[in-house]
Formats: C-alpha cells, structure tokens, sequence
C-alpha cells in the first residue's frame, strides 16, 4: 500500500545525505517534497502541515545542522514525528479489564469487512487465551448472519443463533446473557452498517451501545478509501463514543492516507490492522513498525513474531536432531517451504528485513513468487522416498522423470537441486543455535531463493 509514498520518501532522504554540510535553505526544499509525497499518498491537508512544520522546527536545531551526518538527523526526525502521528508510544491495547463477559461493539460502513474482521478477532482473542462468542445483529444485509455462522464454523468459535426476523437490540441482549450463563468471557457484536451514515443506523447503535455496555467501540474502516475512511470515523464518534479503529485491506494498493491521517483526525488509535484475506490475518498495531516498513528500515520484531508463531518447536527440535547427523532431506526442505508460506506473502516477509524491499524492487521481478514455491512442491512430490532422503542418486534419467511427472522442466528441477544444496550449507550453519536459535534463523530467511 505505502510503496509509491515509500519510493518518493526515499528519493528525497537521498538527496539530503548527499549534502556534507545541512542548510535551512536545502532543509526547505526537502520538507517540500516530503510535503507533496505525503499529499499525494492521499494524507489529510491539515494533518501533513502540522506533519511538517513540526519537523522543520525540529530539524532547522543546531543539534542538526552542526552533526556529522544532518541527512540522517532529518531522517530520524521524519521517522519519530511519523510514529508519533500515527499514535506511536500510547497504549493501543484492548480494555479488557472487566467482569465477564466484556462487550465489543464492531461498528462501520457497509463493505468494509466488518464481518470478516469479527471472525479474525475472535481468532487473536481465542489465541489469547479469551473464550469469545460472536453475535451476528445485522439483520438487514442479506445472508450477514449465515456469513458469521460460516466464519464461525471454520473457526471453531460458537456464533449466537440469532434469526434475520428478530429486531438487532434484542439479539443483542439476548446474546449477552446467554454468553453470562455459557461461560463466554468476550462478546464480539457485528452490528449493521450501511452504505452511509443515517439517522435510523446510528439510533439503533446508540440503543446498542447502551444495552449491552461495551468496554470496546472498535470502527472498522477500509484503509482503500482514502480520507473517506477518516471522515466517516469522526461521524461514528461523535454519535458512539469509539474506542478505537480497526483498518482493513492495509495489504491493498491504495495510498495509505487514511492509515497515516486517522488518529491524527479521530484522536482514536488504530488498534488492529488487516493484511490478508486470511482468519488469522489481523494483526496488532505498531506505529514504529509500521513506519520502518514506510521508511524501508524492515521490521525485524515482527518478522520474528511471525516465525514464532507459525513455526512449531516440536518441528524445530526434531529439525535439530537431523541436522546434528547432517541428515536435512528434501522432505525437511519442503516442510520447511510450507512453514514459511504460513508467514504470509513472500513480498510481505521480504518487506520485514532491512533492505531487501529495495533488493526486490532492483531485481525486477527476480524474487520468488507464490507460484514458483508452488512448483518446487510439485517437483519434490514428484521424487520418490528415497530421492527425497538421498538427492545424490538423482541422475539424468531420474531428472527427466520428475520433471514431467511435475509438469516442469529437467533446468527446473537442476535450479531446485542446487538451491537445496546451498540450504543444506545455512542449515549447517545453524546447528549450534539450538531449537529457538533455529526457529529465529528459519525466520530470517533461511533458504537462499
């Protein structure tokens, strides 16, 4: 999403560490265009020139002009004023602390992935250890309560049974104290929207929000529409009091303007953001994170968060064991190839390591895609047992074979080969990290596509 304002915030940051000395004048010309960047990625008017005058009162100091390196100064000053616009350093975190069960009202326009969002946060609640139950009110779109139903059978969380003909306050209601006498600690309600803000929708909210009592008012906005989002958020709060913002399709191709001019315009902080169409794709909100992505510093916490949590310990020690006989086979190559695809995209993972999102761009397309990882499974599936143990008696013959049982070429399957040959070189050179150890390697890349 941020790449083109990421592309001109680098061209600018360029420039200025091609100045041995910083002057007012040259300091000018670079907030200009980190003002016309910011502008362009769709960034509210308001917000990037309160953005930039405080960046120019801070990087026309002393401090920076006389510094050894001032270009970099004036980047650090952009990379702290951006974390602190988005709501960097406050506490973002869900106020749970109640008598069960706690309320979560999800409220928002209609098409904004509400619905969807209702289920990934039943996902992160249940992995912390919470016991949600989720409520379809919508009674008004079509099929919206047998949508959560759905998500809800594929999560295994329990969805309350309510019926398109009942009236939203009273499911509500309802709902809560079933949740009190089934022992649910979190209530998540997915209330209606529509496709704009009316007097009869946020009647029925605030009916809602006063039934049931939530500790969270979570607005869900699509991050695609731009200023759009930021507007209709303030027109929530003033009626609902939000919490906080949930901001969805942040993996999309839009600017970015309402993830960045949100909090600054509403006062609410962003608590989730969505990067995937996946259940588990809902990720906590770090502002610094999220600005060394912009900024193309990587963000290595949550590339090691990921890795993880996908990567099972189990796995990684009997991982340690093999290696330990330098016995990692073909099998362990693609168990591992699987793993990492859990992380997400490669593009995304790529993102999270300092410098290689530059790396990718100047490859033009060299990097690896979904489908090529697809087809190296395909050519593994194609060996027999003991090929994949022992790749050395793969010869001439045997290649041909698994190229076109794989639908692929004998080049192909020669590039797998080595690849895995120059993986069994790394993996060596993780042996002595231990289980964690190893896990943070596969994390970090381990595989050299």
């Amino acid at each position: 999403m941020f790449e083109s304002l990421s592309d001109k915030l680098d061209l600018v940051f360029k420039k200025l560490r091609g100045h041995g000395v910083m002057t007012e004048d040259n300091i000018k010309d670079a907030l200009r265009e980190v003002r016309l960047a910011l502008l362009e990625a769709d960034v509210n008017f308001k917000v990037v020139k309160d953005f930039v005058e405080r960046v120019r009162e801070k990087a026309v100091g002393t401090q920076v002009l006389q510094s050894l390196s001032p270009g970099q100064q004036v980047v650090k000053i952009v990379h702290d004023e951006l974390v602190a616009l988005m709501g960097g350093g406050e506490d973002n975190s869900l106020d749970l602390a109640a008598k069960p069960p706690v309320a979560i009202m999800m409220v928002g326009l209609q098409g904004a992935g509400k619905t969807t969002s209702c289920g990934k946060l039943a996902c992160y609640l249940r992995a912390q250890r919470r016991k949600p139950l989720l409520v379809p009110a919508d009674v008004y779109r079509p099929a919206a309560i047998e949508q959560l139903k759905t998500l809800g059978r594929q999560l295994s969380i329990e969805v309350y049974d309510s019926q398109a003909e009942q009236k939203p306050l009273d499911i509500c209601r309802n709902a809560l104290k079933y949740a009190e006498l089934s022992g649910f600690d979190t209530v998540i309600f997915d209330t209606a929207g529509r496709h704009q803000i009316d007097e009869y929708l946020m009647d029925e909210l605030v009916h809602i929000r006063d039934a049931v009592d939530p500790r969270e008012i979570l607005f869900v906005a699509d991050a695609m529409t731009g200023q759009e989002a930021v507007n209709v958020a303030a027109g929530f709060d003033e009626r609902l009091g939000i919490t906080g913002v949930v901001l969805t399709k942040l993996d999309g191709d839009a600017k970015g303007g309402a993830a960045l001019s949100i909090k600054a315009v509403s006062g609410k902080p962003v608590k989730f953001v969505g990067l995937g169409e996946k259940l588990d794709a809902l990720e906590v909100f770090h502002a610094d994170r999220l600005v060394s992505r912009i900024l193309g510093m990587g963000d290595v916490l949550t590339l090691i968060e990921k890795a993880q949590s996908t990567f099972d310990t189990a796995e990684a020690e009997r991982l340690q064991k093999k290696l330990k006989k330098s016995n990692f086979d073909l099998d362990d190559f693609k168990g591992q190839l699987q793993q990492l695809k859990k992380m997400g995209s490669l593009e995304s993972i790529m993102g999270m390591i300092p410098g290689m999102g530059k790396m990718m761009k100047q490859m033009q397309g060299a990097q690896p895609s979904e489908k090529e990882l697809k087809r190296i499974e395909a050519i593994i599936d194609s060996m027999t047992r003991e090929e994949r143990a022992n790749h050395s008696i793969i010869n001439g013959s045997r290649r041909l074979r698994i190229a076109k049982g794989s639908g692929t070429t004998v080049q192909e399957v020669n590039q797998l080969l080595k690849r895995f040959t120059e993986a069994q070189k790394v993996v060596k050179q993780l042996q002595k990290l231990g289980p964690k150890g190893l896990m943070k390697g596969m994390g970090k890349g381990m595989f050299p596509f």
